[in-house]
């Protein structure tokens, strides 16, 4: 077990150094961070002053489109987890401790760098960010605070700090509760509404069923359908992943 921790921290490192990577300096370069603008009440309306500004605007659009491609890079990492889960190598059995690394990272790149104006990279305030009335901003960080959560009990679960059965539920219920979230998250004023409301609708119902199967699979236990539900959780990952990896507005 202390290999495979010591692997799990080294895959963790690995991680969080292509993580930054691929986050560029988005304050240093764009001007639409750099604004004096009035904080206005509707997301993307604290950037230049009008709730269209930011998005659908160049830069919004690609800040919206490499956070869900780093997203997807970090689902990916997941679902290559648990698919060494269900295909019972012994070599990659440190691979199930992926998930948990990817899920924390993953809430944390939420957390920081989910929207442009929020807390910590943005202008709004920690309160602002929170207690604002920006619905997409809190399910932003929402999501983070999730990831962080579950991450981390399904790293404790892994290396056996905790063995009760109903820790492993947080996990299928958050893909349920965030697959849900989806078909409410909205990014405001934007000309490609409907085709992101078509994305977001497809995600959801991959993560909904996805929750639904790893559930399932814990019912079943050591049975022979526990396996099936396994690989239907298992390629829903993936293709969430890949989903987000194509993404585009």
């Amino acid at each position: 077990m202390r290999r495979s921790i010591l692997l799990a921290a080294a895959g963790f490192r690995l991680a969080l150094f292509i993580l930054l990577a691929l986050v560029p300096a988005w304050g240093q370069d764009s001007p639409a961070l750099h604004h004096d603008a009035p904080h206005a009440g509707s997301h993307g309306g604290h950037a230049l002053g009008n709730p269209e500004a930011w998005e659908g605007s160049k830069e919004g659009i690609a800040y919206s489109e490499r956070n869900h491609h780093i997203a997807g890079f970090m689902v990916v990492l997941m679902g290559l987890a648990e698919l060494s889960y269900v295909l019972r190598v012994p070599a990659l059995r440190w691979a199930t401790l992926m998930l948990p690394s990817a899920l924390m990272l993953a809430g944390l790149f939420l957390l920081v760098w989910s929207d442009h104006e929020a807390w910590p990279v943005g202008s709004l305030s920690f309160l602002e960010t929170f207690t604002g009335g920006d619905h997409e901003i809190l399910q932003h960080k929402i999501y983070g605070i999730l990831a962080l959560a579950v991450g981390s009990v399904e790293l404790f679960r892994r290396i056996g700090r905790i063995g009760h059965k109903a820790w492993a539920s947080p996990l299928p219920f958050m893909a349920i509760v965030g697959g849900l979230m989806l078909f409410g998250h909205s990014h405001g004023f934007h000309p490609s509404a409907e085709k992101i409301a078509i994305h977001h609708a497809i995600m959801g119902t991959m993560a909904v069923t996805a929750g639904s199967s790893k559930l399932m699979s814990a019912w079943a236990g050591l049975r022979e359908s526990s396996s099936k539900w396994e690989w239907v959780w298992v390629s829903l990952i993936l293709l969430i992943g890949v989903q987000l990896l194509i993404y585009s507005e």
